[in-house]
């Protein structure tokens, strides 16, 4: 059952709408491609806008039907994240961390909303993640310059994640590991990966897979609205690399073809997501 925690768009569709017809479309369009169930993830934008978009998914949330991908609940990419780790994102809607923020983001969602990625080294960032594990929402960390020390804060107040490994954040070296390198050394952590051919070379994605517990990978698609570029890869105007362009039903096949574990790619596609998402939810029925 491949289940897709990450994903913006497909096609001409994507979660930048305040239609939730729209999201229905979305959803019939990747159970046809092999999506079972997904996350429509939301860009950061203004707290207006997100809220506009989060009650569209809720609304088709109501309306779904056996022949779309079962929509799971929300992922909020941001909005608090590092502008200097901006990545594809508009930088110019990413805010600082305040518990203030977060409220008026959340309010009236708080049972939708399943995943939020933080950049943990942001001031404020720390209170941000204890409150929203606290509420049952999975901590992410990610679009981050974050030190293997600050993720590690950032691990002991509640997050479980880090998002799309290696995509937009602070690199390995060799003497400061980064939360890069806190991703692959943490066996409790899980890690986002795109496999889509393009965000990562292919041995590291073999490196995530040989360092990492099976139990900890989530292959996502991340894929955005439009169609991929002559080179398969999905790019703006300048070049930049984008969102993915391949969705995990055809990346985790294309794993397999190139002998990674079929047993060990199976799971990263559904039965960890599925952990992933019921992690802290546990932890705040059981801790109320």
């Amino acid at each position: 059952m491949p289940i897709d925690l990450h994903i913006h768009g497909i096609g001409a569709l994507d979660t930048q709408t305040g239609a939730p017809d729209d999201i229905l479309k979305m959803s019939e369009a990747l159970k046809s491609n092999g999506t079972d169930a997904f996350l429509p993830t939301i860009y950061p934008s203004t707290i207006k806008n997100m809220r506009r978009q989060i009650h569209a998914i809720s609304q088709a949330m109501q309306r779904q039907s056996e022949k779309q991908a079962r929509i799971l609940g929300v992922n909020l990419e941001g909005p608090f994240l590092n502008p200097n780790m901006c990545g594809a994102l508009n930088k110019i809607n990413f805010l600082p961390p305040s518990e203030y923020t977060f409220r008026e983001l959340i309010d009236g969602f708080e049972d939708v909303i399943k995943i939020i990625t933080i950049a943990p080294e942001l001031d404020g960032a720390l209170n941000i993640i204890r409150l929203a594990t606290d509420l049952g929402i999975t901590v992410s960390m990610g679009h981050s310059d974050a030190t293997f020390n600050e993720t590690d804060a950032g691990f002991n107040h509640g997050a479980k994640g880090i998002t799309h490994l290696f995509n937009a954040m602070r690199g390995f070296h060799h003497r400061e590991l980064g939360i890069a390198g806190f991703g692959l050394m943490n066996q409790e952590v899980y890690v986002e990966v795109i496999a889509d051919g393009y965000h990562l070379h292919q041995k590291t994605i073999e490196m995530i897979f040989r360092l990492k517990r099976k139990d900890r990978v989530i292959l996502i698609s991340d894929m955005v609205r439009g169609k991929a570029s002559y080179d398969g890869g999905m790019r703006s105007d300048d070049g930049r690399l984008l969102g993915g362009c391949m969705d995990i039903a055809k990346s985790s096949e294309r794993l397999k073809k190139l002998g990674f574990d079929a047993d060990t790619v199976n799971t990263a596609i559904d039965e960890n997501p599925k952990r992933y998402i019921s992690l802290t939810s546990q932890r705040s029925q059981s801790h109320p």
